[in-house]
């Protein structure tokens, strides 16, 4: 099966260059894309200096739109699934084989990363370990789904699912608990799997200062515009099952 490596990237210079050639060191057989929201800084020349294709936006469209790019590439190159991951070193590549497992023996579409692992071990806020809760109750309510880092950018997702996100549906902001509730409405197999993670090596999180105020209300309303379009959800995927089908069968398929 064919990958690549996903990594959306805005003002990473002195970390993004390190998290490439760890990748290609751990996985010299993948490809690996950066995609850059408009870096006012040397972002894009030091991940393409370390092996990467860069995909840059010409202004900066937020993070969501820049994994949006990634999955559309991904899906036009042909690729089999994508591996996504940030570009601040936190996610670890030792730790993609982990994630990739499902994925390859076919018993998932999505596969999460979770930062919390049965040692009790995390790598994060206090803070954000309440919000990961508040989200991950919601979507056990939900769904039925239990999940113990529903936010976490560290994943492995198949052509299915790369479908779904190109469809015009991905928030260009913040992708996350509203993503999870809307894969899961649309028959996805969502597995997660633990996974060490490392702390920010440096720089600004998109969650600093006043944004995880904005970002909780924005989930949170998104999660709630997501149900209220369930049945959008299931037609996708009756659309999709007969595309895919189609395929199978060498007929011409819809989408």
């Amino acid at each position: 099966m064919r990958a690549v490596v996903l990594i959306p990237c805005y003002r990473e210079r002195g970390r993004i260059g390190n998290v490439v050639r760890s990748v290609r060191a751990a996985f010299p057989d993948l490809d690996v894309v950066v995609i850059d929201d408009a870096s006012p800084d040397s972002s894009a020349c030091e991940a393409r200096s370390a092996g990467a294709l860069v995909l840059r936006h010409g202004c900066n469209l937020g993070y969501g739109a820049a994994l949006e790019t990634g999955y559309m590439h991904a899906l036009a190159s042909g690729y089999d699934f994508a591996v996504q991951m940030d570009g601040d070193g936190q996610h670890l590549p030792d730790q993609v084989r982990l994630i990739m497992a499902p994925v390859l023996n076919g018993s998932a579409d999505i596969v999460i990363g979770s930062r919390y692992r049965p040692d009790g071990a995390t790598a994060t806020t206090p803070l954000r370990r309440a919000g990961h809760a508040l989200f991950a109750s919601v979507l056990r309510l939900t769904t039925g789904l239990r999940l113990s880092d529903p936010t976490s950018g560290f994943q492995a997702i198949t052509r299915r699912a790369l479908h779904l996100f190109t469809s015009g549906a991905f928030p260009c902001d913040y992708p996350d608990s509203d993503v999870i509730l809307m894969c899961r409405l649309a028959g996805l197999r969502i597995v997660e799997v633990p996974v060490r993670m490392a702390d920010r090596s440096g720089g600004q999180s998109m969650h600093a200062g006043l944004r995880p105020l904005y970002y909780s209300a924005k989930v949170t309303l998104s999660m709630f515009i997501v149900a209220l379009n369930f049945l959008v959800w299931r037609a996708w995927r009756r659309e999709r099952t007969a595309n895919e089908a189609g395929e199978k069968g060498g007929s011409t398929p819809c989408l």
